[in-house]
């Protein structure tokens, strides 16, 4: 008897590394998490019942976030850490009796037959006007078990692959099963279509978390929080954004702009007193027998400059250009003016697409109908744009003027033109240039990043949270 207290204390000193283990994760993610929120989900949680994970979940969620764009990183690596479901947990309606996982006697059970009966399955449960979310993630465990295993591989690779049970099963394929399915039940067809597609990309999204849940198990959670979990989506790579990505930093882009557009407000209201003037307050002071205890200012003129930008909207940096182009258009009151163009060998105004009140998904499919009009021969020449540009738009340059140029600067080893470049750098007040590649990549191939990083200040961004870092730093005051 005198050992019995031992479990307990090794089942404590393992959750705890488990809970450290997490919050070192998140921070690895990308996400701020500081030692008093840690402190606080420990006191939160020892408030609170263990018996439901959705409690402990949204216990560590509310005392660990600061934004709800960090939530899907963080449901993602607590599945990892708190997993819903361990070792063979996940037999369900393929009526195994503790062999688990689908497996009959060390087999996977994977043909024709099996595959149908489980797509039959799966397109009866999201047809279901009554979506039962238990119900898909059962299903969607046991699609990894019978579809997604790979035994047999070599040294260092994973025996489960979410890749492989997804191509098997082929959820996209019962998009129209499905949609017909949900107008038969009375959906008109815009939102039976937006139903199926947000039932089947959530289905996705299980099938990834039981595949992740799989190889912690194999593998251990770090593991899996170093090499499959991706950044949150403010420090998620623009160029590698996948489609569900696009429409989350979408959702995300005003909020951004809100958020810093509020605290640009605030810095300026502190930077609101002018110089001092030492005649107001010398007067002032003869009040109190010659004490300067108030001090007057002289009114300090508002700042606000005129903006030009120049987009390279060619291949993957459609993308940043489009979602930069938006967010500096989210800020357009705090500058004078704004225009934008676009190019990839030619030069295309688009300003007027950027209306006032304008739906943001409506500016970005201008954005990309546009895209035609910037490309003569379709492709990459930074040198000609820059000369079409001083040719048919030098009017847009002047003393007040910032000029910002966004793109990778790959100019398919055509002339670069740098020259053109310095004269209209040299015609405005501030020159910035925004490149989306990793700074190590610069130079490397076809990049003129060094050649034209010597003419304009040139700067790596590749995510929101560097995006809103240079936003805050453009419409400050020009350094002295």
């Amino acid at each position: 008897m005198a050992d019995g207290p031992a479990p307990v204390e090794e089942y404590r000193s393992g959750l705890l590394d488990r809970h450290l283990a997490f919050i070192e994760a998140l921070r690895g993610a990308g996400l701020s998490v500081s030692l008093a929120e840690d402190i606080d989900s420990v006191a939160a949680l020892s408030a609170l019942p263990w018996g439901e994970r959705g409690t402990v979940r949204d216990a560590f969620a509310a005392t660990l976030l600061k934004r709800q764009s960090h939530r899907t990183t963080f449901d993602a690596l607590f599945d990892v850490y708190f997993p819903a479901m361990v070792g063979d947990g996940a037999a369900r309606a393929t009526g195994d009796d503790g062999g688990g996982d689908g497996a009959e006697q060390g087999r996977v059970r994977d043909n024709a037959a099996a595959l149908q009966e489980f797509r039959d399955r799966l397109a009866e449960a999201m047809e279901s006007g009554e979506y039962d979310a238990q119900q898909m993630r059962e299903l969607a465990a046991e699609m990894m078990a019978r579809f997604g295993a790979m035994p047999g591989r070599g040294p260092g690779l994973s025996s489960w692959s979410a890749y492989t049970a997804l191509q098997r099963v082929s959820p996209q394929e019962l998009t129209e099963q499905i949609i017909a399915a949900l107008m038969a039940g009375g959906a008109d067809e815009d939102e039976a279509t937006r139903t199926a597609a947000r039932r089947i990309g959530g289905f996705t999204r299980l099938v990834e978390d039981d595949a992740r849940r799989r190889i912690a198990e194999e593998k251990g959670p770090d593991h899996v929080a170093d090499v499959t979990v991706r950044p949150s989506i403010d420090k998620l790579a623009f160029t590698s954004a996948r489609r569900a990505d696009l429409e989350e930093m979408r959702r995300e882009i005003f909020p951004l702009a809100r958020r810093l557009a509020t605290k640009l407000a605030k810095e300026q209201h502190a930077r609101r007193r002018g110089p001092l003037d030492f005649r107001r307050t010398v007067r002032a002071s003869m009040a109190t027998g010659g004490v300067p205890l108030v001090t007057h200012h002289r009114p300090k003129r508002p700042h606000r400059t005129d903006l030009v930008v120049l987009c390279d909207v060619s291949g993957s940096v459609a993308n940043f250009a489009q979602f930069t182009l938006l967010f500096v258009f989210a800020l357009r009151e705090v500058f004078q003016s704004m225009r934008a163009f676009t190019f990839i060998d030619h030069v295309h105004e688009v300003t007027p697409y950027f209306r006032s009140g304008a739906d943001p998904a409506d500016v970005l499919a201008d954005l990309a109908a546009s895209t035609s009009h910037a490309a003569l021969w379709g492709r990459t020449n930074y040198g000609r744009a820059f000369t079409k540009f001083d040719e048919q738009y030098a009017d847009a340059l002047g003393p007040k003027t910032t000029l910002l140029i966004l793109g990778d600067g790959r100019s398919n080893y055509s002339d670069l033109h740098e020259d053109v470049l310095r004269r209209m750098a040299g015609s405005v007040r501030r020159a910035w240039w925004l490149n989306p590649e990793h700074e190590r990549n610069w130079g490397t191939g076809d990049s003129a990043a060094p050649t034209y990083g010597q003419v304009v200040e040139m700067l790596e961004c590749r995510n929101l949270e560097q995006l809103e870092h240079f936003v805050h730093r453009i419409v400050g005051p020009p350094a002295r």
